[in-house]
């Protein structure tokens, strides 16, 4: 058996930290935008596959097309790109910030039968949609059955 201790105050200890935390981030000092201005971050992707394609959708809300590249080499696809950081106005401070900025990349390896130069991408409400076609050869085919 073995033996616990009990700490009768602990739950109120652990309440009374969190409230303090949740005061200290509302009143107190203004958190510094420089930790997520240069940091590095990854895209949410979602990665889907049909019969005739697969499909990967990227969120990079706040973005223009400009501010990302997308290039394929060596059945690698490689997403790149930068979110500026934006700076507040003159005589304004962040109290929080907790949208990222900085730079990225997402590599993906590609199945060895797709089509390369068929690969599209369009972007839309935030959403980077990259559709990559497979190659006939790797289509399902339907088998017909011979009955002897």
């Amino acid at each position: 058996m073995e033996l616990v201790r009990w700490e009768p105050f602990n739950g109120v200890d652990k309440f009374h930290s969190r409230m303090s935390e949740l005061f200290e981030d509302v009143f107190g000092r203004p958190q510094r935008a420089s930790s997520v201005q240069n940091g590095v971050w990854y895209p949410r992707v979602d990665i889907s596959e049909s019969k005739d394609s697969y499909l990967i959708r990227a969120e990079v809300p706040g973005m223009k097309k400009e501010d990302f590249s997308l290039e394929v080499k060596d059945n690698t696809l490689t997403l790149s790109g930068e979110k500026k950081f934006e700076q507040p106005a003159e005589g304004v401070e962040y109290r929080r910030v907790e949208r990222v900025a900085g730079k990225f990349v997402r590599s993906f390896t590609l199945p060895e039968l797709v089509k390369h130069d068929a690969i599209k991408a369009t972007y839309q409400d935030g959403v980077l949609e990259i559709q990559v076609p497979k190659a006939e050869e790797a289509k399902p085919k339907q088998i017909q059955i011979t009955i002897h």
